[in-house]
């Protein structure tokens, strides 16, 4: 499907910061991101409350929102605008998603009105720390190049595009690697434990 006319439009109208551009933007697709956010939940057999699912809304319009709306300044227009964000969309809540039960499956504390471990508030600045010690314990045994990725991504907490881009590696090599990454780790700790 093409990209519309009328949604020609309001990608113009965002990215020239149009006064009511942003307002008929989320008008426009706060219903698709809930959509996106339970498929995806119900894929991963995560059970969400309301609060999850606002929460996780507010992440994808603050991915939207970043860099000045680098998102839509990507957007080629070969495709529906709804195709490209509910791509968008979809690898925001599966980051979050696992980050959340990675979270989870290393002991942090849940949120008392969610079924997602806590990751704002007061806890936040124990679990960034207590992530920092495990992604260090990640970094053991990697190469640099993978060390530098996975230092980059969890510490510096930059995008998949922005490491490509520094590193000169290709960005859908990043994934496959931070997946390894946490192999390791989860392998690390069995062995601890065991």
């Amino acid at each position: 499907m093409a990209l519309t006319e009328l949604d020609r439009s309001l990608l113009e109208r965002c990215l020239k910061r149009d006064g009511s551009a942003w307002r008929d933007f989320v008008d426009r697709f706060a219903g698709l991101f809930v959509h996106v956010i339970q498929h995806t939940a119900q894929a991963r057999s995560v059970k969400l409350t309301a609060a999850d699912i606002d929460d996780l809304s507010a992440e994808i319009f603050l991915a939207i929102l970043a860099d000045q709306f680098a998102v839509l300044k990507h957007f080629r227009g070969e495709c529906s605008l709804a195709t490209y964000l509910t791509v968008i969309a979809r690898r925001v809540v599966v980051r979050e998603i696992i980050h959340r039960r990675l979270s989870e499956a290393l002991g942090h504390v849940k949120s008392q009105n969610s079924n997602l471990p806590m990751t704002k508030g007061e806890n936040q600045e124990i679990v960034r720390i207590e992530n920092q010690e495990l992604i260090q314990q990640m970094l053991a045994g990697l190469s640099e190049q993978d060390a530098r990725i996975v230092r980059q991504f969890h510490l510096e907490g930059k995008t998949y595009r922005e490491i490509g881009d520094e590193l000169g590696v290709p960005e859908n090599s990043i994934g496959p690697t931070l997946t390894r990454a946490r192999e390791k780790l989860r392998q690390s700790l069995s062995a601890s434990m065991g």
